[in-house]
């Protein structure tokens, strides 16, 4: 299996995850994975993550999707890829989206690192836009 987009891939593997209910998703690792990762946890996307590095070559990410208590409905409704391999997508620390007013967030590939929009606002810094979630 060739994947020519690991964060797309990565996301995917989410949405799938979500979809048939599973509690914990495993994933490849990478540098850039375990930084989406640690924003989706910080903003409360997902319940804990575990990154284990012995595992296979290049190690696995093992992450537990968290589901609403009462309607068990996941907590991401939706993510998705912005700036793909065929066509990358940029924007300045002006022009950054807001995913439904301000309610989701954009995560942005920027020279300070990965970071969601909001935090890239205040940085005062643009980048590629990564993925959006809400």
């Amino acid at each position: 299996m060739i994947v020519t987009d690991p964060i797309a891939d990565y996301l995917t593997r989410i949405r799938n995850a979500q979809m048939a209910g599973h509690k914990v998703v495993e994933i490849p690792s990478s540098n850039m994975k375990k930084s989406i990762t640690k924003i989706l946890y910080d903003n409360g996307y997902i319940l804990k993550y575990k990154f284990d590095d012995e595992a296979g070559k290049q190690g696995i990410i093992s992450i537990a999707l968290k589901y609403d208590s009462a309607t068990k409905r996941p907590v991401i409704r939706e993510l998705g890829r912005i700036s793909t391999s065929g066509l990358r997508k940029y924007s300045g620390a002006q022009d950054l989206p807001k995913i439904i007013n301000g309610l989701g967030i954009a995560i942005i590939s920027t020279s300070k690192g990965l970071m969601t929009d909001k935090m890239a606002r205040k940085e005062n810094v643009g980048g590629e836009l990564i993925c959006y979630i809400y």
